[in-house]
């Protein structure tokens, strides 16, 4: 009997369609992205707060510096991952080895009180296993589907989902309880949910069969076919197919080296999320709220944290259903997860409506980018399925105009801001539409990076393929950090809106260009659509 799906007998059972063991993934992903972004999201906040409010009282500058290194770094380290995966680990022990690693990294993060030594190893330790656990989680994605066509890019989008559903959860509890109860307990709150991930994909791994297992467990298929043609014979017509084989392979690399080239433009100005805007959130928004206002965001921020969890608990009662059986041990570490989390979750708006007084998080805003995801990236998996599905470059294009129209609304909302002004009081409105058309833009362009490497890179080189496409991405937040780190040198020069406006011209300037080589692009796929 031929499955339809690599992997087990039971990965053929199906969750909205798509395989269980994708679900696997989605929740794996969802809680190091948990891990990640709550983390990430107290970072630069954590280390601008005066010494009085339990930080480390940085200037602005030397903060986004930290935080360039940091975010460029664990996007650095994957291309390692992925060649230790390729060559020694095999996937799974690598998703499992770095999942560890990273609880270890939360675990020292949340000893910082202690000494300053313990902040610093945590963050070694959430580099080094992030490059073990990300290239290759997503080169496993790729592989439960024996095609290459809509049912891919769709199911990775699904498992983008998860990303960010994992995303909004972290920033919203960690943000939370990070700002209001201590930074430390944000910091280690992040550590138990990556544990319980490791958990559960550890207990279940056996749903993806031979896929992801080291190389001496199992034979590359690759491998086995150039075995093959070696036995038949060398002739004329074997060594011209070799060469047309080997002309394929070269132009869809190449399509990959472009397609990393156009994403370091929109991560570039993306990841001002963390940094430059995460600023302005706290210093230069109007986030205090009384009376009908103060009501009216403790209301949307209770659906809103709601309405996902539901979404959620809802996916995760699907996967039950089709795994409790046969992986129930993984099921009990990822149902303890959600019993927690409900908890967290319950205490955090309890205590929201019992306060008289309201003022957002700084770190709230941040979760806007994973709600409008987790909103929208159904309808963008429906589209890509459809018949207006457009080439990847077009995507990818769509996605850098998106992002800046995105800060174009920043800039507009900032402009009324003194050059020089350390602080201001501007509607947190336009944070709101900013990180709106940001998402869209990201809906265009992340998980369709994702699913274009795995369709077009070699079998045998995903993982190491994985890993240079996370270059850019080293490249890109490194850049932005350090871009972000000039904020307030040239808003004293030319004001608050010129920062934002550089981040509206660039990006539109790059999907101008790619609309251009996109029928060339098109013809080097040759044929992966």
């Amino acid at each position: 009997m031929e499955f339809k799906f690599g992997g087990s007998e039971t990965n053929q059972k199906t969750v909205l369609g798509h395989p269980s063991g994708l679900f696997v993934l989605f929740f794996t992903e969802m809680w190091e992205r948990f891990s990640y972004y709550g983390m990430r999201a107290l970072l630069v906040l954590f280390l601008v707060s005066s010494l009085l409010e339990e930080g480390w009282g940085w200037e602005r500058s030397d903060a986004l510096v930290l935080y360039a290194w940091y975010t460029g770094l664990v996007y650095l380290t994957p291309i390692i991952g992925g060649f230790l995966a390729d060559k020694i680990f095999g996937y799974r022990k690598a998703v499992v080895l770095g999942a560890f690693i990273m609880t270890l990294g939360h675990a020292s993060m949340a000893l910082e009180g202690m000494s300053n030594i313990f902040f610093y190893l945590g963050l070694l330790c959430l580099i080094l296993g992030n490059g073990l656990f990300k290239p290759n989680i997503s080169s496993i994605v790729g592989q439960l589907y024996k095609g290459n066509g809509k049912e891919k890019d769709a199911g990775y989008t699904i498992f983008y989902m998860g990303i960010n559903a994992g995303a909004f959860l972290g920033i919203l509890l960690c943000g939370y309880i990070g700002e209001k109860v201590g930074w430390h307990y944000g910091f280690g709150l992040a550590g138990i949910f990556m544990f319980l991930g490791m958990l559960q994909f550890y207990f279940a791994q056996s749903i993806f069969g031979n896929i992801g297992l080291s190389p001496k467990q199992t034979q590359d298929l690759d491998d086995s076919v150039e075995d093959t043609i070696e036995e038949i014979g060398e002739n004329i017509e074997d060594v011209a197919d070799e060469a047309e084989n080997s002309k394929v392979v070269r132009d869809r690399i190449t399509v990959i080296g472009i397609f990393a080239v156009f994403t370091i433009f929109f991560w570039w100005a993306f990841e001002q999320a963390g940094g430059s805007m995460t600023i302005f959130a706290a210093d230069y928004t109007d986030r205090a709220l009384e009376g009908s206002a103060a009501n009216t965001f403790k209301i949307v921020n209770t659906i809103i944290t709601l309405v996902p969890m539901v979404v959620i608990t809802w996916v995760l009662i699907m996967l039950f259903k089709q795994t409790f059986g046969k992986y129930s041990m993984s099921n009990v570490w990822l149902g303890l997860s959600f019993l927690i989390i409900w908890g967290i979750v319950i205490w955090m708006l309890k205590k929201e409506f019992s306060s008289d007084a309201t003022e957002v998080p700084a770190s709230w805003f941040s979760v806007l980018n994973s709600l409008f995801i987790i909103l929208f990236a159904p309808l963008f998996s429906k589209v890509w399925e459809s018949k207006f599905n457009p080439s990847g470059p077009i995507k990818f294009a769509l996605g850098l105009i998106l992002l800046g129209i995105g800060f174009a609304v920043l800039s507009y909302g900032a402009s009324a801001i003194p050059e020089g002004a350390k602080s201001a009081s501007v509607s947190l409105m336009f944070l709101v539409v900013a990180y709106l058309f940001h998402t869209l833009g990201e809906l265009c362009i992340s998980p369709v990076g994702l699913s274009y490497v795995s369709k077009l890179a070699p079998l045998k080189l995903v993982g190491l393929m994985f890993g240079i496409w996370f270059i850019a991405n080293f490249i890109a937040n490194f850049l932005g950090g350090i871009t972000g780190s000039y904020i307030d040198q040239i808003s004293e020069e030319y004001g608050l809106s010129t920062f934002f406006l550089i981040f509206t011209v660039i990006p539109i300037a790059a999907a101008v260009i790619l609309v251009v080589i996109n029928p060339m692009m098109k013809r080097m796929m040759h044929g992966v659509k």
